[in-house]
């Protein structure tokens, strides 16, 4: 099958070269690669267009060469004029090829804490990513063979196992979500449209900004500090949780710096130290750790 596709995809060759030839070999798994992974040259990029506070992407999953179940009715390539049929499986890369595996993650959170609300499982499986490779070099973007950012991975790749057990969530509310829309100008009609026609009244002190995301996106930053506020929920173990955030050129305090607690706000003062030009982006990560095995960090931008 994987040989029909690499045909199918060179048969413009034959139109370019006076004497083509085609080579096939046995399909192989090839186990082990390195460096692992790669963001995809085709790979969305941030920042977001419409809501610049909140990062998008919100973390990258597999979604290159991925074996998956396929129609026996369908083209081995996709291609109408291709007679081939009925081959169960086929390879495909994109981002529908992340949608099932980051469903099964959610599966597997939602099972085993089905109290958890959408907020929190997103929470869970974004502050407990890597921006490491297999060989413990940051991730790499095939795109411009440079070293890739949150614009392209978001929070980082998906780790399942480590999202089961989190330590510390981001949870959001009804009213969390009305707020923000309220900040992000909806009228209070449509507000009440989308609350199931319950009356709502904006708090006219939130700013897109205040959404309790899962990360810290700052666009337009000025010589003023701005001050963003989080909530943090305990869902392991009694714990004390200890901030950690530094950027190259801004002066950065959490507020309070030690947590010790089942739910809590903190702060988070960012100040530039020099004039930002437009269009220049910051990164880094903001992290709360226990002395334990829980680390929770968050992207700042």
């Amino acid at each position: 099958m994987f040989c029909l596709l690499q045909i199918q995809w060179n048969c413009d060759m034959i139109h370019t070269y006076r004497n083509p030839t085609i080579s096939m070999s046995t399909a192989k798994a090839l186990l082990g690669r390195k460096p692992a992974p790669v963001m995809a040259s085709f790979s969305s990029r941030g920042p977001n267009p419409i809501v610049p506070s909140i990062l998008k992407p919100d973390l990258t999953t597999p979604r290159v060469n991925i074996l998956s179940s396929y129609s026996l009715a369908a083209s081995a390539s996709n291609i109408v004029s291709n007679k081939h049929r009925g081959f169960p499986f086929n390879v495909f890369q994109g981002t529908p090829m992340s949608y099932p595996q980051i469903t099964g993650v959610v599966g597997l959170l939602k099972t085993l804490h089905p109290n958890w609300s959408p907020a929190a499982i997103t929470s869970a499986i974004t502050t407990t990513t890597s921006t490491r490779d297999n060989t413990k070099k940051p991730i790499r973007d095939a795109f411009d063979k440079t070293l890739a950012t949150p614009f392209a991975y978001g929070s980082g790749h998906v780790q399942p196992d480590i999202a089961m057990d989190p330590g510390l969530v981001y949870d959001i509310t009804i009213t969390d979500y009305l707020n923000f829309l309220c900040a992000s100008g909806y009228d209070q009609k449509l507000i009440i449209a989308l609350n199931s026609n319950n009356h709502f009244t904006c708090s006219n002190s939130h700013t897109t900004k205040d959404l309790n995301y899962p990360s810290i996106a700052l666009p337009n930053l000025e010589l003023s500090a701005i001050k963003v506020t989080r909530t943090v929920t305990n869902v392991g173990p009694p714990s004390t949780y200890i901030a950690s955030v530094k950027l190259h050129g801004f002066k950065i305090v959490v507020v309070p710096n030690t947590l010790t607690f089942k739910k809590e706000k903190f702060q988070v003062i960012v100040q530039a130290k020099k004039g930002i030009k437009r269009g220049d982006y910051r990164f880094d990560y903001n992290s709360l750790a226990n002395k334990t095995t829980h680390k929770c960090q968050a992207a700042t931008i």
